[in-house]
């Protein structure tokens, strides 16, 4: 075989959950074929160059091999080459944190929790 549809491909390699969620991201705008926006029905070869935006993470997958039935995690794997960048680390947001059974905030609580919010210090 040396060609399947986008949606199967995407499926099959289990970079998609389901093929129409696949279908759904071509038809959306977030997976392109060597740099050209791609429909669901889109061939994809040996060579491609894959840019598919899932689950709000962007991915950079070259093909090695084309398949059309889904496949176990560790084959899946072998046919594609992954070039996404790694992704910097996330800044940890500290979290405001009160003793359980402490009861409701009094004002003066309030509006340090308030100016915490908006990034000032609390006096």
């Amino acid at each position: 075989m040396e060609s399947t549809r986008l949606d199967r491909w995407l499926w099959s390699v289990r970079l998609t959950k389901t093929r129409s969620d696949a279908a759904a991201a071509c038809r959306g705008g977030h997976v392109r074929v060597n740099d050209k926006p791609a429909k669901p029905a889109t061939p994809v070869k040996v060579g491609d160059h894959i840019r598919a935006r899932v689950n709000d993470r962007t991915r950079i997958v070259e093909v090695v091999q084309v398949i059309e039935k889904r496949v176990g995690a560790p084959v899946a794997e072998q046919c594609y080459v992954d070039n996404t960048p790694i992704a910097p680390p996330s800044e940890s947001v500290p979290v405001a944190y009160r003793d359980r059974g402490a009861g409701r905030p009094t004002k003066r609580d309030r509006r340090v929790l308030d100016e915490w919010r908006r990034g000032l210090s609390p006096p």
